[in-house]
C-alpha cells in the first residue's frame, strides 16, 4: 500500500474557536440579510455550514442537486453523485445542520426557488443555475474575512476541519472518517490521525490501565 505524501500543516484546518466565530459571523449576516428581504447572506451561511458539516469538496458542493438532499427522523444523508474518480457516496450528517437543510429548503420555497430533482440546490445569483467552484470560493474567503480568520484559508480547509473534528468526535474511527470523506486508501486518511496524535495520546492516559 502505497503511503500518503502529503502532510496537514496547521493552516490547513480551523481551531475550535475559528469554526465558531465564522460559522456565527455567517449566521448573523444571514439574520439581517432575512429580515432586509435580501438572499446573498442566507445562501452563504448554508455553504458554509454545508462545508463544516459534510466535509464535502468545493466541486461536490457546487453539483448537488435539490434530490440529493435526505432528510429523515434519525440520521439524514447527501448523495455525493461524482466525487474525486467519479466515484459515488452518501454522505451522513446530523445535529444542527439537519434542521438548518429544512429551514434553507423551506426558504427556497417561499423566495421560488425551483425544488425540483434536477434544480440545483445551491443557486448562483447570477445564472440561476449551479453556482461554480470558483464563486463558492469567493463566498469563503467574504465569511472569512469578516471573521478575521487567517488570509491563506482556503474555502477545502472547511473539510480538513470536519476531518479532524469527526475523527476525535468517533474516538479515532479512521475507517469512518474515510468513508465520509470518500478516501480510496485509509493512508490518506491517516494524516488526521496523526495531526491529532496529542488529542490521541491524552485520551490514552486518561485510561489509566
Amino acid at each position: 500500500m502505497r503511503e500518503s505524501s502529503w502532510i496537514l500543516e496547521p493552516e490547513k484546518f480551523l481551531t475550535k474557536d475559528e469554526t465558531s466565530r465564522l460559522l456565527n459571523v455567517a449566521r448573523h449576516q444571514a439574520e439581517a440579510s432575512l429580515i432586509k428581504g435580501k438572499k446573498i447572506a442566507i445562501r452563504d451561511y448554508f455553504i458554509i455550514h454545508l462545508a463544516l458539516a459534510t466535509g464535502l469538496r468545493v466541486m461536490e458542493i457546487a453539483a448537488l442537486k435539490c434530490s440529493d438532499i435526505h432528510l429523515n427522523n434519525t440520521v439524514c444523508s447527501l448523495l455525493v453523485r461524482k466525487g474525486k474518480g467519479r466515484k459515488k457516496r452518501q454522505v451522513l450528517f446530523a445535529g444542527t445542520f439537519k434542521q438548518h437543510c429544512k429551514e434553507y429548503l423551506k426558504w427556497k420555497r417561499v423566495i421560488g426557488e425551483p425544488l425540483g430533482p434536477e434544480e440545483p440546490l445551491i443557486v448562483s445569483s447570477n445564472t440561476g443555475g449551479h453556482m461554480t467552484t470558483r464563486a463558492i470560493q469567493k463566498v469563503f474567503k467574504r465569511c472569512a474575512e469578516r471573521a478575521c480568520l487567517y488570509s491563506a484559508y482556503s474555502i477545502h480547509c472547511l473539510r480538513h476541519t470536519y476531518a479532524c473534528f469527526l475523527l476525535k468526535a468517533s474516538k479515532w474511527n479512521v475507517r469512518l472518517v474515510q468513508k465520509q470523506l470518500g478516501h480510496s486508501r485509509i493512508t490518506t486518511t491517516q494524516v488526521y490521525a496523526d495531526v491529532m496524535l496529542p488529542e490521541i495520546k491524552k485520551a490514552l492516559n486518561r485510561l489509566c490501565l
